[in-house]
């Protein structure tokens, strides 16, 4: 009897053993990159007794011995050979913890099953291996190679021994424990910017820091700094950065005069949106003596203050564009350049670049000049005031703005005539209080005082195009296009299908008849109760507008 209590006993060790192997040799399949030693492996499977532990370090020695594990240094073990080949993908997790892997070139995504997403968050890059012997194919997250963001925005759930911020983002399927010391003054109920510190081990939340404290939700100004923390968009300049700005020189010397092309007699104004708080462009017009119109198109001469390599210039690059939200913008460059140097401003000289041409009454194009100017705005005309003086033909400098005016139409009929195409959309915008809540939305539509603006634009943009992608003389230049190719014949065919509930019969696409189909089916829906239904269809049917320094041209 005593025989075979010892031998039950040996048995049941072994197989502890053997499962605790198992356990071990995952942990290190998980983490194929990371070295890890005793102590880690047994936090991972919850293990404090020490006699257990005891086992786990023999274990990792014995896997050493079988070559399935290689001692990197001292007490630091790493998998010796990964199995598996990896994938990586970006990776989408939903809310269950299910996760779905997009790689690269390939059509379909690889599942993920829940609990086998590792430490991975919706967005992350990240490794896979496959499932060996699996009936469909899935994978398993062994590592991050990046993560898609450095912050997200949670609120705080504060209890007696633990504090959690819960992400506001839907798409983060794991609250963040937060350590007292790592609170930054946050409280209950506060929204605030978390950043991981770290997160070991995949059945445990990410332990996080609270970097700032956003304030309570609902006000709007927390909730507009918590959608620019989630986009990853920056709203506040570094102290290097605006310390560079205010060194940049603020007057225009003779000798930046001198190697421009001087506008400033010439009379000038700009158009934009009553709200706007910088002008990036403005339109200069006279007639010279053989009758014609001179009309210049200028544009701020960023170029002037940014300089390659200085931290003004990486921070411009990193931030790529201005980004405007409902109440406010966030300017790719600093105030001091945005609002002021760079802004066209009324009664001020500025340094430009600009595209100059001679047009004749009906705005065709006669000659052309492109260069870098000084100006001098003589008024800044809102929309609704430009449009008060095309509809009264009375105000301030009436004779020139009637005359864009005109000149902007027949350059629009004769584009139209060529086959461009008129998706002339209307703008949904916000009444918003003086805290920045809206009270109601109205709807924008898109007057002669728009357009004129919009035509001239493009006629600047069409014309130095042309010139760097068809020089006179030698080969083109590099240049950074936007181009728009053609609409895909399968999405004009639904477009087809959709037009044809309507009544609208559509002739079959085909490879070059696509702008005459959409410009038809524009004009023959223009001031129908489905024109905004049908101009949406139609937009969608097209592909997209994009940047490149290969020139295909612009559809359209």
């Amino acid at each position: 009897m005593k025989n075979k209590k010892s031998k039950h006993g040996s048995n049941k060790a072994k197989a502890f053993k053997k499962d605790l192997r198992k356990e071990i040799l995952s942990i290190f399949k998980s983490n194929p990159r990371k070295p890890l030693n005793h102590k880690q492996v047994s936090s991972t499977l919850g293990i404090k007794d020490g006699g257990i532990r005891g086992l786990i370090q023999a274990i990792l020695d014995e896997e050493v011995t079988t070559g399935k594990l290689i001692e990197e240094s001292r007490g630091k073990y790493l998998l010796a050979k990964v199995e598996q080949s990896t994938i990586e993908g970006t990776i989408q997790i939903t809310r269950f913890g299910r996760g779905f892997l997009i790689v690269d070139g390939n059509p379909n995504d690889i599942p993920i099953p829940k609990g086998e997403t590792g430490t991975a968050l919706w967005g992350d890059r990240v490794e896979v291996v496959m499932a060996s012997h699996a009936r469909k194919p899935k994978g398993r997250v062994v590592s991050i190679v990046k993560r898609a963001r450095k912050q997200y925005v949670g609120i705080m759930e504060m209890g007696r021994r633990t504090n959690f911020a819960i992400p506001t983002d839907q798409k983060i399927h794991i609250d963040f424990f937060i350590p007292e010391e790592n609170l930054n003054g946050a409280e209950q109920g506060q929204k605030v910017v978390i950043e991981i510190e770290s997160w070991d081990d995949a059945g445990d939340s990410p332990i996080g820091r609270i970097v700032e404290v956003l304030g309570q939700p609902g006000d709007n100004n927390v909730e507009m700094h918590a959608i620019l923390v989630e986009f990853g968009l920056p709203y506040a300049f570094d102290d290097e950065v605006l310390s560079d700005a205010d060194k940049i020189p603020k007057e225009i010397t003779q000798t930046d005069v001198k190697a421009r092309r001087d506008m400033r007699k010439v009379t000038t104004f700009t158009i934009d949106p009553a709200d706007a708080k910088d002008f990036d462009d403005a339109l200069s017009v006279q007639q010279i003596e053989d009758g014609n119109w001179e009309v210049g198109v200028h544009i701020a001469d960023v170029s002037h203050y940014l300089q390659p390599g200085t931290v003004l210039d990486d921070e411009a690059f990193e931030r790529a564009t201005s980004v405007y939200l409902v109440d406010r913008t966030i300017p790719m460059l600093p105030e001091v350049l945005s609002n002021e140097l760079c802004s066209l401003r009324p009664n001020e000289d500025k340094l430009c670049f600009s595209a100059v041409f001679e047009l004749d009454e009906n705005g065709v194009l006669k000659k052309e000049w492109f260069g870098r100017t000084v100006i001098h705005s003589d008024r800044r005309f809102s929309y609704e005031e430009a449009q008060d003086v095309i509809e009264s033909g009375k105000g301030d400098f009436d004779k020139e703005i009637l005359q864009l005016d005109k000149m902007a139409k027949q350059m629009r009929k004769a584009r139209f005539q060529k086959g461009g195409i008129d998706f002339n959309t209307e703008e949904v915008k916000f009444n918003l209080a003086e805290d920045g809540k809206p009270l109601g939305v109205y709807i924008k539509a898109m007057k002669d005082s728009n357009k004129l603006i919009e035509d001239f634009m493009l006629l600047a943009n069409t014309r130095v195009a042309s010139a760097v992608g068809n020089p006179k003389k030698g080969d083109p230049k590099t240049f950074v296009y936007r181009v728009h190719d053609k609409p895909d014949p399968e999405k004009l065919n639904s477009l087809r299908q959709f037009a044809l509930h309507f009544g609208y019969r559509m002739p079959a696409p085909t490879v070059n008849n696509a702008e005459k189909l959409i410009s038809d089916l524009l004009k023959e829906v223009q001031g129908k109760p489905e024109e905004d239904t049908i101009k949406v269809m139609a937009i969608r049917s097209m592909a997209k507008a994009e940047y490149s320094t290969n020139n295909l041209g612009h559809f359209g």
